[in-house]
């Protein structure tokens, strides 16, 4: 198939991994972002494949657009990663580039969980004191939880990188209270590291089974320990998905024409 041009895929989850690796398998020409140098080692390596490292500003997606003529855009950033986002849709908009989110399937509500909309509302409330909290919401919320270092005892876990280490002592967080590992984590982990650490209150984001929020909440149940789940930012996609099928589709519509 030649094509002039090249996809353009937001990667650095799982999600997109698994969205690359079928889009290799068509042989469709496609760029992928990823934050993180560890993050590349999880592509397939393909002829039509090549993968960037680095944060994206306006500028910097105003570029890469142009330089790679991309035809189309594949947001399968993480959930949370907002910034990115709406940039991007941004410019899609005004340049009239087709764009398709994925968006990873949310888990149903477990009725035994706290759902709050957003930090602040974590924050502000008294949901934390005088707990052993846990805190399983990556590097950079944990800044919002300096307040709390006096009134509650709080432990961190964050991935193995130097950056997200100096966020969290950054943040208050003694060497103790700070264990890095890199997901998946398994149900007999979780529940050990809990019972280890003697928490009784355990706060994660809304991430879905990629993010072990399903693991979560097992174990919050057979702990008997209360689990507060931060809910999704809620961006307005032009069009999104939760299928493989309709990736594909995308990316075929992209090169028509």
């Amino acid at each position: 198939m030649s094509v002039v041009g090249k996809l353009w895929l937001i990667g650095g989850t799982g999600d997109s991994v698994r969205l690359v690796q079928s889009i290799a398998k068509h042989s469709l020409p496609c760029l992928v972002t990823v934050t993180t140098s560890t993050a590349i080692n999880l592509y397939p390596t393909h002829s039509n494949i090549t993968i960037e490292i680095g944060k994206l500003d306006k500028e910097g997606i105003k570029q890469l657009c142009k330089r790679e003529t991309v035809r189309g855009i594949i947001d399968a950033s993480h959930p949370f990663a907002i910034n990115i986002s709406q940039q991007v849709m941004e410019f899609a908009n005004t340049e009239g580039i087709p764009y398709l989110r994925y968006e990873r399937p949310s888990l149903k509500q477990n009725a035994q969980a706290i759902y709050l909309d957003n930090f602040e509302d974590l924050v502000k409330g008294n949901y934390l004191k005088d707990k052993r909290v846990l805190l399983t919401v990556g590097c950079q919320a944990l800044s919002k939880f300096k307040s709390w270092h006096k009134n509650t005892v709080l432990y961190a876990r964050i991935l193995p990188k130097l950056a997200s280490l100096k966020m969290a002592l950054n943040a208050g967080f003694a060497e103790n209270q700070i264990i890095a590992l890199r997901p998946p984590i398994t149900l007999e982990l979780e529940r050990a590291l809990w019972q280890q650490w003697k928490i009784n209150l355990v706060v994660t984001k809304a991430s879905g089974k990629q993010g072990g929020e399903d693991i979560k909440a097992t174990v919050a149940q057979e702990l008997d320990i209360p689990l507060i789940v931060i809910q999704r930012p809620s961006l307005t996609y032009p069009q999104q998905t939760e299928q493989m099928s309709d990736i594909i589709e995308f990316c075929y519509q992209c090169f028509q024409g």
